[in-house]
């Protein structure tokens, strides 16, 4: 019999938004056995705290462990709240760490951190970045467990052709940067006029209008899909050739570990745990952050170069086999066990 878990997350697909780890990871831990209750899907911020509350009180006696997705914004007071919860309730918690700016947040905030981080049964972090990050300022209770994608659905495409055809997938908030996308792409077409790129993701912060914008200024025909389901933006997918990421802070994304998955060789910019995920000239070609010029040069460089891309693109493929579920899962089985 598997141990029954409270899931403390932003549980918000059915609004429009981006799944989350509460919702993918969870449904991989259904499936495998795991009796799971969920907190919260309420959209207003502060009903969803006190949702997340009431359950963590009502399943107390109930559950046998309390995973809190725990982010570096105002998702941070949903983890702090929940798991001062918990050590009143006896309960073991565990926070399952995002976000590639949590580094800076237990920088600035040492006691609210500490009171979080050094009290959980463990800390799950998605990369040796975030291990490195917290076992550096002294947080022992933490164990590896990547991000993960079931590859079995996610076609690799074989481009032996690569043309200036550009995916950007991520929520449209100011620390993912979608407008440096649509500036990359804005040079990209003064040397190739079919150029193209396609932007797939929800607004979260009201970045989707200013990208509208910036785009319709400057004359420049991007294709803004809103939130496309998995199934859908993998078919989307099929008709672009290069990946770019171009975030300000970041840890493990999960649509990067599905471009590698995907076949698509990807041109990121260097922050946070990217470093930790891909190495440059192997799996991908990492930029400076902000840095346009730099990522036109490296799209230019995969247009030009077959060699170098058929390199990056089979080297991530072997390295994403470690993310598969299939793999992943062993390590929350015994972490749950």
């Amino acid at each position: 019999m598997k141990p029954k878990l409270l899931y403390i997350g932003n549980k918000l697909s059915k609004h429009g938004v981006t799944l989350t780890s509460i919702e993918t990871l969870g449904a991989l831990l259904e499936r495998d056995g795991y009796e799971i209750v969920y907190a919260s899907s309420i959209k207003n911020k502060f009903l969803r705290l006190l949702d997340m509350l009431f359950k963590t009180f009502r399943h107390r006696n109930q559950v046998d462990y309390v995973l809190i997705d725990t982010y570096s914004t105002y998702n941070f007071w949903y983890a702090f709240f929940v798991s001062q919860l918990c050590r009143c309730c006896h309960l073991k918690y565990i926070p399952k760490l995002h976000g590639g700016n949590l580094p800076n947040r237990i920088q600035k905030n040492p006691r609210l951190s500490a009171m979080i981080f050094k009290h959980a049964y463990c800390n799950v972090a998605p990369s040796a970045y975030l291990v490195e990050s917290f076992s550096g300022r002294g947080y022992a209770h933490i164990e590896y467990i990547p991000n993960t994608i079931e590859l079995v659905n996610y076609p690799y495409k074989n481009r032996t052709q690569v043309k200036p055809r550009l995916l950007w997938v991520r929520s449209f908030a100011s620390i993912y940067n979608p407008c440096m996308a649509i500036e990359v792409y804005q040079e990209l077409k003064k040397e190739f006029p079919e150029a193209a790129l396609c932007m797939v993701g929800p607004d979260k912060d009201g970045t989707l209008e200013k990208a509208h914008q910036m785009a319709k200024v400057n004359n420049l025909n991007v294709l803004f899909t809103g939130s496309l389901s998995k199934k859908d933006w993998i078919e989307v997918s099929k008709q672009y050739d290069i990946f770019i990421n171009t975030t300000h802070f970041d840890n493990t994304p999960v649509s990067v570990i599905e471009a590698m998955a995907l076949g698509l060789p990807i041109v990121s910019t260097n922050v946070g745990g990217i470093s930790y995920l891909l190495e440059n000239e192997r799996t991908a070609l990492l930029i400076p952050d902000r840095d346009v010029s730099a990522m036109v040069t490296s799209i230019k460089r995969l247009l030009s170069d077959s060699d170098l891309q058929r390199n990056l693109v089979e080297n991530a493929k072997n390295l994403v086999q470690d993310f598969d579920w299939d793999k992943v899962k062993t390590k929350w089985d015994t972490l749950l066990g």
